[in-house]
């Protein structure tokens, strides 16, 4: 009788084959390398059994050539469910990864689920020929069943909650392991060409060049004493050996040149591999990159991983460079990494393997969360789990960084691990007043004629509003020189228009230093909405902010007297008479409303203390409502992939339309209308985004199409303005 060989893939270029048994025991000992050393042996096994499926007779002849299709996935977790069957979660944990290793984790089902079912439950049931002689190629080793649970219960407080939400992280984490090392070792023998490189890092160099930078800044005024001495006292207190570190510095301390001083001095310590900056917005990753790759230069190679960035794009930079930046992004294997809050925390309640490839890279790593009080409420408990749990059991250190910080150490401790430890950097707040470089005022309801005419009062003007059909339309009623912000436009214009407004401010202050004399038409009067709060660098003479909740307008006040160069400026806080209705629906805005009220001075650590608090403390079912614990009640029956597709940081009603703003993005759009494909990477730059129906009622006049592909464009330019962005009705019905 033939000896039958069991293949795992072919290597069509070169002709040569991987057996089952040789892919299996690579990818199980990539999959116990990745691992953290409480889970080295269980992944190692994971690896061992994810492909044992194609010991099928079905998978030979498709391997050999036939078209049939063969499920093979589900049989790694019969296999692991008959040898490591006590104890049950282990075995459970098992049969998730493996069954998931291709389409996803699974939802675990009930047990009178059908065959045809998609859970895991209905899978298990499926009859599947004999795969079997995978016991005589492979070698099962024994698990030690006890210590095993003992870990997954440690933390839990012997409540089912705490064991069913951390059995869902550890059981993502260990897929991550698992389709990462298939992944690799796939792609591995595959090859046509060697891997590509890992980007490199030197953290001693980089190091040094932050302090280099730190010491460079003089300490002459009073605000610049206050500030290095805040900068030194969070730097003294670094040195403890935490899990999560509280940051809190007011806007202008220099905060993030001190974070990452201390994220390296902790990397170089403890022998962390990566850092991960985590930022809130998209818009703002591209200048916060371009301010590290200027500081670090050649002593370091910054991953940005976002929805607006490719490097199929990037110009700078050698092939080889390309190359291995393309697949850093795909797995997060890199030394320094700038991301978002949503693809961070969507990648770890991910069950896709694209998604969830990424999350074992999240240990040992030093993770910074700037403007940590912008995790949504929604969604702040499976935040903070996450931050709990990746620091504790995947070894990692947190720094959360932020001007306004709510009592995490309080939520943390509530919401997440009771034990956790964790270090406030700075425990003398007194110099904070150092950096109260504005006046609020709450002047009530006006109108938006009487906005605009004490607008005219200042030199440069900032007015912030909450909606940004409210922005549009305060900017066509605005006179003199005005600017415009909103998603509405793409990102290519707001970027432009931020350049340009920079320059005519700076340019502003060179003409009048004393901002006296300055006449009309020099005037400056910025309208946006919200985008414009965080981490966007504008330093404007006075700023207007509709209410809403209080950390937003500290933020836009945080854009007024930014340098600290004039002794006092005004923060005006308004209700805008058009808008009374739907601020009294706001709960954030009436908390603030009471506060404005009681304060003389919002920007107090007392009055923010009141308003986390009130915010916070008095909605633990808001917090809590979208936990795995309140969704499911038994291990066997988790809703892995429910969850993943519900766990939505972004509000999912927005969409996106491109809008073609040069040669490039025309070119791209173009090709769509022929090829009916579309490149949504390098065609972020030109998008805008809004609500499902307005995309709606624009392609029903004929105004946007997506060719097929999913992706809408606008089709006619007369729907767009480059200082307004995208209009609903033509410009020319407006003539």
């Amino acid at each position: 009788m033939e000896e039958i060989i069991y293949i795992a893939h072919k290597n069509i270029v070169s002709g040569s084959v991987q057996t089952v048994k040789e892919h299996c025991e690579h990818t199980a000992v990539l999959c116990r390398d990745y691992a953290v050393p409480e889970l080295k042996d269980f992944a190692f096994v994971v690896g061992l059994l994810h492909d044992v499926g194609k010991y099928q007779a079905s998978f030979v002849k498709r391997i050999n050539g036939s078209s049939i299709r063969v499920e093979h996935s589900t049989c790694g977790a019969l296999a692991a469910k008959e040898k490591y069957a006590v104890p049950m979660p282990m075995a459970l944990m098992m049969e998730y990864c493996i069954a998931g290793h291709h389409s996803g984790i699974p939802d675990g089902g009930f047990p009178n689920d059908d065959a045809d079912k998609a859970t895991l439950c209905g899978r298990l049931k499926r009859d599947y020929e004999d795969f079997s002689e995978y016991k005589n190629e492979l070698a099962l080793p024994e698990l030690n069943g006890l210590e095993w649970m003992k870990y997954l219960f440690r933390d839990c407080d012997n409540k089912m909650e705490n064991v069913i939400d951390k059995f869902a992280f550890l059981t993502r984490y260990v897929f991550s392991c698992l389709v990462d090392a298939d992944s690799v070792d796939t792609a591995d023998f595959c090859k046509e060409r060697e891997l590509p490189r890992k980007l490199n890092a030197d953290f001693s160099s980089c190091l040094q060049n932050v302090d280099d930078k730190l010491r460079s800044f003089v300490c002459k005024t009073e605000l610049q004493r206050a500030r290095a001495a805040l900068q030194n006292q969070a730097f003294q207190n670094m040195n403890q050996d935490a899990e999560i570190y509280l940051l809190h510095m007011p806007t202008g301390s220099g905060k993030t040149l001190a974070s990452v001083k201390i994220a390296l001095e902790r990397a170089l310590a403890k022998g962390k591999r990566r850092i991960i900056y985590i930022i809130p917005y998209n818009s703002i990753i591209e200048q916060t990159a371009d301010v590290f790759e200027e500081m670090f230069g050649d002593n370091l190679e910054i991953l940005r991983h976002q929805s607006t960035f490719s490097y199929e794009d990037e110009e700078n930079g050698s092939e080889d460079y390309r190359e291995a930046a393309k697949t850093a992004a795909e797995n997060w294997d890199a030394p320094f990494i700038i991301t978002t809050a949503v693809q961070f925390f969507e990648s770890v309640y991910a069950n896709k393997r694209g998604k969830l490839r990424k999350t074992h890279n999240m240990s040992d790593s030093i993770l910074i969360f700037d403007e940590a009080h912008l995790m949504p409420q929604d969604y702040l408990q499976p935040c903070l789990q996450a931050v709990s749990y990746i620091t504790r059991y995947l070894h990692s250190e947190a720094v959360f960084l932020t001007a306004t910080m709510p009592d995490f150490e309080k939520l943390i401790k509530e919401y997440a691990l009771p034990d956790s430890k964790i270090a406030k950097l700075i425990k003398d707040t007194s110099m904070f007043t150092k950096f109260q470089k504005c006046r609020y005022s709450y002047i009530r309801e006006v109108s938006s004629s009487e906005l605009l005419s004490k607008c005219c009062e200042y030199p440069s003007s900032l007015i912030v509003v909450n909606k940004k059909a409210t922005a549009r339309e305060l900017y066509q009623e605005c006179g003199g020189k005005k600017y415009h912000l909103s998603t509405y436009m793409t990102s290519y214009d707001r970027k432009r228009i931020l350049k340009e407004i920079r320059q005519e401010l700076k340019q502003l202050e060179a003409d009048y230093p004393e901002y006296k004399d300055i006449p009309e038409d020099r005037r400056i009067t910025i309208i946006s909405t919200s985008l414009i709060e965080a981490g966007v660098d504008l330093d404007v003479y006075t700023v207007f902010r509709e209410r809403t909740g209080l950390d937003s307008i500290l933020q836009a006040g945080g854009r007024c007297n930014r340098e600290g160069k004039r002794k006092t400026a005004d923060v005006f806080v308004f209700d805008l008479a058009e808008e009374t209705r739907q601020a009294a629906l706001d709960e954030k805005a009436n908390l603030t409303k009471g506060l404005l009220k009681k304060y003389d001075d919002v920007s107090d650590v007392k009055c923010i203390e009141e308003y986390y608090s009130r915010l916070y403390f008095m909605k633990a079912d808001d917090i809590q409502k979208n936990t795995m614990h309140q969704v499911c009640t038994d291990l066997a029956s988790v809703p892995f992939k429910e969850y993943a597709e519900k766990f939505e940081l972004i509000d999912s009603r927005q969409v996106s339309l491109v809008v073609p703003r040069d040669a490039q993005s025309e070119q791209l759009v173009e090709m769509m209308k022929y090829t009916k494909a579309g490149n949504a990477r390098k065609l972020q730059n030109y998008t805008c985004s809004m609500r499902q129906k307005e995309l709606e009622d624009l392609v029903r006049q004929h105004a946007a199409d997506d060719y097929g592909t999913g992706i809408y464009c606008l089709t006619n330019k007369d729907y767009y303005d480059e200082c307004k962005g995208v209009l609903f009705e033509a410009s020319d019905y407006f003539l």
